[in-house]
């Protein structure tokens, strides 16, 4: 059944546009598609603008990786500090991150710089809240079997504390890399002078459909 899903819908897609019933502008071919996609590939071009998108997402996710797990910890060890810190991140979570880009625009310019600090800023959320869920919920009767076997409090954090976090830590981390990847290519969209997004919509501006088609799968 998902896979008679997709076929009927690239099949109608295909018969719509190449008929007419759709308008090309909109929903080019398929075909044209995937002659564009072959020659993008073929040129090289894409590469560049890949290459710069994946540069901003490894230095935005290293940020928001390392201030992440450290504040998740630090609050983690202190119930007082869980209690006043997480409904604050949670509730600043909520908040639309994209609105603060055109402060980072003020600041950091059209160039990455400014993609990456969004990228940062989105992903940083998740990876703070699942660390401090995961190091909050650690298993109390082995913490507590590892302390009268007299544990280290390095022994304690490798051998119990990191082991029983990870799984979360780990979703935290996912959910970061997404969304700070999200937050980049977006950025790219609205305003930028390199990167996947920047071609994306460069080609919908130079009403060039299929290629920006194209663009998309590698995007993905």
């Amino acid at each position: 059944m998902q896979i008679a899903c997709v076929v009927v819908f690239f099949g109608a897609w295909q018969i719509g546009s190449s008929t007419g019933a759709l308008d090309p502008l909109i929903l080019p071919p398929l075909t044209a598609i995937a002659v564009q996609l072959g020659a993008v590939l073929r040129a090289g071009t894409v590469w560049a603008a890949v290459g710069v998108t994946l540069a901003e997402l490894a230095i935005a996710f290293a940020f928001a990786a390392g201030a992440g797990l450290l504040a998740g910890f630090v609050i983690s060890r202190s119930p007082l500090a869980v209690r006043a810190f997480d409904p604050l991140i949670a509730g600043l979570y909520a908040v639309p991150t994209i609105l603060l880009f055109p402060l980072y625009l003020l600041f950091f310019g059209i160039g990455p710089p400014s993609k990456i600090a969004l990228g940062a800023t989105m992903a940083v959320f998740p990876i703070v809240l699942s660390t401090i869920a995961g190091f909050t919920h650690v298993n109390a009767v082995r913490l507590a079997a590892a302390r009268s076997m007299g544990a280290s409090p390095g022994q304690l954090f490798w051998r119990v504390l990191v082991p029983e976090a990870f799984p979360m830590i780990i979703a935290g981390l996912r959910m970061g890399l997404v969304l700070g990847f999200l937050a980049i290519l977006g950025g790219e969209t609205l305003t930028s002078n390199a990167g996947l997004g920047h071609e994306i919509v460069t080609m919908a501006e130079s009403l060039e459909p299929a290629k920006m088609f194209a663009y998309i799968p590698v995007a993905i």
